[in-house]
């Protein structure tokens, strides 16, 4: 009886998918001894971000079927556990570590994304919130937003193939979508199977990878892309317009717009 039980837990471990296969690996641990265990929610301050432990893994990166700019399809393999955020950095987390509120759509309230924020309005914020907790926060690499994006599946859109389920989109379409030509309050759609919200619709996130024509020679580990460009990447789409997951563009770092917003991760040890 003894053999047939271990028998039973080694199949069903091996019967997992890849990515919960991931979870089941040594937990990440803290300075101090906190475990980070994928899947763990955590803030490091009471005006922080929620952070959501992203396991180590690998998936394909890309569309074969979208735009030039999304090829070659490649796999990508990312070796270490992060942590990234459960929504998009809020107004109220913005106002309580700047002091200021850029959005256009101020009076959608607190728990709204923030906007009209440059890439350089970002790294600022990501400077100031560093020195406040003495961690390591940034933005995500593209190949991490759209692995933590993807959650193990491969769907049109970050956590489904039915947009209205999990994001807010199409105010300028026609016919138009969900949002009413606003933003919405994060958190108030489906999250995707890693328990994320709003990676699809509501704002465009920046990521830290600067613009590239296409995936060609793109860093396999999940790495930032660097290069000559001056554009930054943005990931998602926005209220304004919906964007399938591996939708890609290109914008200048001090550019702001209603339709941009962000997304941090944090470095684990």
């Amino acid at each position: 009886m003894k053999v047939l039980r271990i028998i039973l837990m080694v199949l069903a471990f091996t019967s997992l998918p890849a990515h919960a296969k991931d979870e089941r690996k040594p937990v990440v641990k803290e300075k101090g001894g906190a475990s980070m265990a994928a899947g763990k929610i955590f803030k490091d301050c009471a005006d922080c971000p929620e952070m959501v432990v992203i396991p180590a893994g690998s998936f394909d990166m890309g569309s074969s079927k979208g735009e030039s700019n999304e090829m070659p399809v490649h796999r990508v393999t990312i070796s270490r556990a992060f942590a990234i955020g459960k929504t998009e950095v809020t107004q109220g987390q913005w106002k309580a570590l700047m002091g200021n509120n850029p959005s256009k759509f101020g009076n959608c309230g607190d728990n709204c994304p923030v906007e009209q924020v440059s890439w350089d309005d970002a790294q600022a914020f990501i400077e100031a919130l560093n020195a406040k907790t003495g961690k390591k926060y940034r933005l995500p690499s593209e190949a991490e937003w759209e692995y933590a994006c993807r959650a193990g599946a491969q769907q049109e859109y970050c956590g489904s193939d039915n947009l209205d389920s999990i994001g807010w989109y199409g105010g300028l379409a026609k016919p138009a979508g969900n949002s009413g030509k606003t933003t919405n309050p994060v958190a108030t759609k489906q999250p995707n199977a890693w328990g994320l919200y709003d990676m699809s619709g509501n704002v465009w996130e920046w990521v830290e990878d600067v613009y590239h024509d296409s995936y060609k020679g793109a860093p396999a580990d999940g790495s930032a892309w660097q290069g000559d460009s001056t554009l930054h990447v943005p990931r998602g789409g926005s209220w304004s317009y919906a964007q399938p997951a591996a939708k890609r563009g290109g914008s200048e770092s001090d550019f702001r717009y209603s339709t941009i917003g962000l997304r941090l991760v944090r470095t684990l040890p």
